[in-house]
């Protein structure tokens, strides 16, 4: 029911009060990770699964997020975002929040998850719980395996403490008796090499009954630690780990931008320490010694009752029902079967829709193009695709084969820089023309032209998505592509390339609308026109899904609209900063959030445009650095049929999720949405893997 408009007079809409705090609200996305490993509706170790991604995205919220607020902190550089908290202010919320989430974490493994699985014959066996069979092949192991790459390290005047890697595995031991040299320090650090696993598989012939057993490498050196001090005996051995800031200052103003990353990229292994995870069995006096030694304080300090690294014990069990059945992405009949795909994008624009749709059509458009003849010339952006990547193996047989190949490569996508400099590389060497985008603009736009000569002329085709070009992630991540002819579309994409290659104005661009130039005003454009419709007392309607929103400029229209009687209907997966439900300023605002078995990636927009409705798909989020600083792409679903679609799927779908969807209330938490008392709920991922994959 649309709330009446009774007053359109500009309110404070800048008041922090009506603003979530974007970190304190990325946080609570990882809570809602983490509770999914509480969720029995998964298999067990998919279960698990969730608590492991828990502690990735925890260790990279520290290095980015909390490395940078500490930073503006002890600079006095911070400024307020909308919500009006400062730097202090937000790591003090965020020490609280992530303490107690970090608890609750270890308890969930410790007292839910192993237990359960141990039931299951998935046992991660402690070295009390090791047989004598178990204790001689770990015997046997250590010595040939693990103590030939262990470098302990002696703490005296020559031997200072050590620069540890960033996320690395160490121990802290405290030793009894003197060295071969007469010493009585007491204290040594073993830090684990990070050629070793972190979770080792004992041989079958030592299980019983079948079981899948486990030993963890910190049981193994913690076992055998004092074979690395002959003549001493320890006394203790006590694991913990440093996060430190790897956020990357890449100075653009250079020669060789990759050259300046590769720099880069060897001191993001040391920067500044931000946490310490420490076992809760070490003594105080032990801990005490390590904050001063990494200067940091006790908000700084996590003791955990377990591995101090489990982002690093995922593993490879071989009991299907623990895991989620397997599928088939289904290929779109247009697609299969065919001796040319672009005699089938010819007939029309085909969409595809990831994981539940194959992403080889994609690839099968580059490999067409790579040996077709009639082939002139392949351009594509690349902002994450990984060194093994077939999408790499095909434009360097294009370039090979006399293509003219021209590849957009984003050498700053975060933590993929390595990757992206190998294949930056890999395409030179091919002969193909690599450039690095543009200074102060990441190129996150998802495109490929191929331009070829047809009996009636040149034609070009593309393929334009909301998610990378990384054939792994296209299995779990939920994502659009579009393949297409379409002469606007195409003609638009080829003028912002030339924009990538070039130099000149701002392209005038028929149908996309991309950031830095008019994705922003167009999407406010956007906004204002559903707003004022619904203030002259017709039909307005706006339904997003997006991975985060932060910009204020679109958090204000929003208000606005609401304010004015527009329903929205926000569908955003990890960081939102409106609050919804707040009278007479979001009253018309819903929020809800989707975790399930694959990460929700697609970025949809639809307006209702005076029954018009106009539907958009892009690579880029409702956060500044997407719509001011990035290159992005939005690009319309012309296709009524495929409109339909988007519309039905992609949109409707999720608002009626019951299973899987997390609604956000006013005060910035999120609660599960209520599930049906008589009824299986719906679940919008389940619904697409039965209509659309195999």
């Amino acid at each position: 029911m649309t709330t009446p408009v009774t007053d359109l007079a500009e309110q404070d809409l800048s008041d922090p009060t009506l603003y979530i705090n974007r970190d304190l609200s990325l946080l609570q996305f990882n809570l809602r990770v983490l509770e999914q490993a509480m969720d029995e509706r998964h298999p067990l170790m998919e279960r698990l699964n969730f608590l492991l991604i828990f502690s990735g995205n925890m260790d990279e919220f520290f290095e980015i997020r909390v490395a940078g607020l500490q930073n503006q902190q002890q600079t006095g550089t911070g400024q307020p975002g909308p919500d009006g908290l400062l730097p202090g202010e937000t790591l003090h919320r965020i020490s609280e929040i992530a303490h107690e989430a970090v608890s609750r974490q270890y308890h969930i493994l410790n007292d839910i998850l192993l237990p359960a699985l141990s039931k299951e014959g998935v046992n991660f066996l402690r070295r009390e719980h090791w047989t004598p069979e178990q204790e001689a092949w770990v015997k046997r192991y250590f010595r040939d395996q693990i103590y030939p790459v262990l470098t302990p390290i002696a703490l005296d005047p020559a031997h200072p403490f050590p620069r540890l890697v960033n996320k690395s595995l160490n121990f802290i031991v405290p030793l009894d008796g003197k060295d071969a040299f007469g010493r009585q320090n007491g204290l040594a650090i073993v830090p684990a090499p990070r050629s070793l696993p972190r979770l080792i598989r004992m041989p079958d012939d030592i299980c019983i009954d079948g079981n899948d057993n486990f030993v963890f490498l910190s049981s193994m050196i913690h076992a055998h630690v004092s074979d690395l001090f002959p003549g001493m005996k320890s006394t203790g051995c006590y694991q913990f780990r440093v996060t430190r800031n790897a956020d990357l200052e890449v100075d653009e103003d250079v020669d060789d931008l990759a050259l300046a990353l590769k720099g880069e990229l060897l001191l993001r292994r040391y920067g500044d320490e931000v946490r310490l995870e420490v076992a809760d069995n070490c003594p105080r006096h032990l801990i005490d010694y390590l904050l001063q030694k990494f200067e940091l304080g006790e908000e700084d300090l996590y003791e955990v009752n377990g591995p101090v690294n489990l982002a690093r014990m995922f593993t490879d069990v071989k009991r299907p029902r623990l895991r989620y059945p397997p599928f088939t992405p289904r290929i779109p009949q247009r697609a299969k079967g065919i001796e040319s795909l672009f005699q089938a994008i010819n007939q029309g624009d085909i969409l595809l829709h990831h994981p539940f749709e194959s992403f080889n059509p994609v690839v099968s458009f580059l490999a067409e193009a790579a040996r077709d003849p009639k082939v002139l010339a392949i351009k594509q952006t690349l902002y994450r695709t990984g060194t093994d990547s077939e999408i790499l193996d095909h434009l360097e047989t294009a370039a090979r084969n006399g293509k003219e190949v021209t590849v957009v490569i984003e050498l700053r996508a975060r933590f993929d820089e390595e990757s992206n400099i190998e294949g930056a590389r890999r395409l030179q060497e091919a002969g193909a023309i690599v450039v690095y985008g543009i200074v102060g603009y990441k190129t996150h736009a998802k495109m490929i032209l191929i331009v070829r000569r047809e009996n009636d002329g040149i034609r070009r085709y593309a393929h334009m998505g909301t998610g990378n070009y990384h054939t792994k992630t296209t299995k779990v991540y939920t994502d659009y592509g579009l393949l297409t002819a379409d002469e606007g579309l195409c003609q638009d994409v080829h003028k912002i390339f030339l924009e990538l290659t070039g130099m000149g104005k701002a392209a005038r661009l028929r149908q996309l609308m991309h950031s830095p130039f008019t994705l922003h005003s167009g999407l406010l454009d956007l906004i204002d026109a559903e707003t004022s419709a619904a203030a002259a007392g017709r039909p307005a309607r706006i339904i997003a899904k997006v991975n985060a929103l932060t910009d204020p400029q679109i958090m204000t229209a929003l208000y606005r609209a609401s304010r004015a009687g527009v329903q929205i209907d926000l569908i955003v997966r990890g960081i939102c900063c409106v609050r919804p439900g707040l009278p007479g300023i979001s009253d018309n605002i819903r929020v809800r959030s989707i975790i399930g078995r694959f990460l929700e990636h697609t970025r949809i927009y639809y307006f209702h445009s005076n029954g018009e409705e106009k539907l958009y798909l892009s690579s880029a989020d409702w956060m500044e650095r997407n719509l001011i600083n990035r290159v992005e792409t939005c690009f319309p679903i012309n296709d009524p049929k495929l409109k339909k679609r988007v519309l039905k799927e992609g949109l409707e779908n999720y608002l009626q999720d019951e299973g899987q969807a997390w609604l956000l209330a006013a005060d910035g938490s999120y609660r599960r949405a209520a599930l049906p008392e008589n009824s299986e709920p719906v679940i919008a991922q389940q619904r697409l893997l039965e209509s659309l994959a195999g």
